[in-house]
């Protein structure tokens, strides 16, 4: 058979294609409204044409001001469905931010609301799309010096930024599809056939899947894919609190779902919120969880936490849990975020690149086949081969080598293949040359009674280069003393923070991470 006789190689576009609603049934659900199987393809359908009348060719990327609500869900399958690459950006974002964004990226054109297109994109070409009304128009003309993207690329996310300016990451729609039923899998125990794809509609229960996080993010979208490909529908939480969280479990029956380790922490902290029935499963995404965290919500709720690991540069989830896994080790390994997946390989590494031995700690490498296809940058679209790698096995990333990726981030894999995440290589303080992980020494801090949170990031010192300070989260005040001597009862004395700040918050990223340089500059600036 020739080449062009192929059958094209399948997109995104194919899990509402093959949804197994009934075109009546609800598929998503949010503050909005519901939005049947059928609504939402004939809105996607139109958008579609509209983006195609305004210039929209295959592989140019079109950026989406992501608003609350089912609308990035209709906007991301109608840019599939025009052949183009999806780019969410999140609304909130300044205009001089989604400058720097589309600079990177290089849209076509950007769809949104026509307020937020006047006031935050003026300069770029652009589509107003009205969810309410399901219409869409055609506002300015596409800019002519739009980037083309390879055919294979689904959408363009950028990395969080949390240790270094963030990247606009390539990702695929074989490697998405990929990751997507490898997760299924893994949570199953058995292949992606158990989730009714070629049945009649119908013939799969009516389940909903509960988003907790933004559909700007990249979490948020792999998670709402992930409910498609297993045949679900989704209930958008628009605006997370622990009311409106627990309403939405009972109200739709939710026995599994995802939350960031800050949205844990909250239902945990809430002493309003008694019971989360018929919760069974969380897993938590987007940053790690410490075990003190994952024991606190297990014994308050009954739910059990599984973590899990990955970034966006590996096309997501690479670790996680299997049914099996949470039966066996639910309660020994809560905070572990899993064993890899099948066809991931995962070595741990010591400083000089040796392989580390069982229970050693050690900068995490990964090798995935569900990886990105490069970076976007500064207006060129930097992407591999279809293989999804080039020459030496890198994707335009120097910290890839020999189709590893050295991700940054430091653990160790137990005896039982389960992998703990440690830390960051970037956070870790360098005391005299003694070396210190901020995340063992905010796990103890957490578990003194009266510490509701903790950071820890460094300081300069004139003689160490730099010393471990704490900021505590507690209603009530704590002696330095106290937390010095709690420390002292679990740490080496070195670890020991050299002083402690209270304070009402910590700073996090929209997805929940603690932003060490954020803290470091408040101790600076004294």
């Amino acid at each position: 058979m020739s080449k062009t006789d192929e059958s094209p190689p399948p997109t995104l576009s194919a899990l509402l294609a093959e949804h197994p609603f009934h075109g009546d049934e609800v598929v998503v659900e949010s503050d909005d409204g519901p939005l049947s199987v059928g609504e939402l393809r004939a809105g996607v359908a139109g958008l579609a044409r509209t983006l195609r009348a305004a210039g929209v060719q295959p592989g140019h990327a079109v950026g989406n001001l992501v608003t609350p609500g089912p609308s990035a869900v209709v906007v991301m399958f109608a840019v599939w469905a025009a052949g183009a690459v999806y780019v969410p950006i999140n609304v909130r974002y300044s205009a001089a931010e989604i400058a720097e964004l589309t600079d990177e990226t290089r849209p076509v054109l950007l769809v949104g609301r026509p307020a937020d297109l006047a006031a935050r994109a003026p300069d770029i070409g652009a589509v107003s799309y009205s969810h309410e009304s399901s219409t869409s128009t055609i506002v300015r003309p596409p800019r002519a010096s739009a980037a083309s993207y390879p055919r294979d690329v689904a959408l363009i996310s950028r990395t969080s930024g949390t240790t270094g300016r963030p990247k606009a990451v390539l990702l695929r729609h074989s490697g998405t599809i990929a990751a997507l039923d490898a997760s299924l899998s893994k949570l199953r125990g058995r292949d992606r056939a158990a989730r009714g794809s070629g049945q009649p509609p119908g013939a799969v229960p009516h389940r909903m899947n509960l988003i907790p996080v933004s559909l700007a993010l990249w979490a948020g979208v792999f998670n709402m894919l992930f409910a498609f490909r297993a045949g679900f529908g989704v209930v958008l939480l628009d605006r997370f609190t622990t009311a409106g969280f627990a309403r939405a479990v009972r109200a739709h029956d939710i026995k599994s779902t995802v939350l960031a380790p800050a949205m844990i922490a909250m239902l945990a902290d809430d002493p309003a919120i008694t019971e989360l029935s018929p919760l069974r499963i969380v897993r938590s995404i987007t940053a790690p969880l410490s075990p003190q965290g994952a024991r606190r919500f297990h014994e308050k709720f009954g739910a059990f936490v599984l973590n899990s690991y990955g970034q966006t540069e590996l096309g997501g989830e690479v670790v996680g849990w299997t049914a099996a896994d949470m039966r066996e080790f639910g309660e020994s390994k809560l905070g572990a975020v899993g064993r890899p997946y099948s066809h991931v390989d995962l070595r741990i590494r010591r400083d000089d690149g040796s392989e580390a031995d069982p229970g050693e700690h050690g900068e995490i490498f990964v090798r995935s086949p569900f990886r990105m296809g490069g970076y976007a940058r500064a207006g060129e679209a930097r992407a591999a081969d279809a293989a999804g790698e080039s020459g030496d096995g890198q994707t335009g990333d120097e910290r890839f080598a020999g189709g590893y990726l050295r991700t940054g981030d430091l653990g160790r894999v137990d005896a039982d293949g389960f992998l703990w995440i440690e830390g960051r290589v970037s956070d870790m303080i360098n005391r005299g040359g003694l070396k210190v992980f901020p995340d063992e020494v905010e796990e103890v801090l957490r578990l003194h009674p009266a510490v509701r949170d903790a950071g820890v990031a460094p300081l300069p010192d004139a003689r160490l280069g730099e010393v471990p300070h704490a900021w505590i989260v507690s209603d009530q005040p704590i002696g330095q003393a106290e937390l010095a001597a709690w420390c002292r009862e679990y740490l080496a004395p070195y670890k020991v923070p050299t002083g402690f700040t209270r304070t009402g918050t910590l700073p996090r990223s929209d997805i929940g991470k603690l932003l060490r340089r954020e803290l470091s500059a408040r101790g600076r600036l004294g």
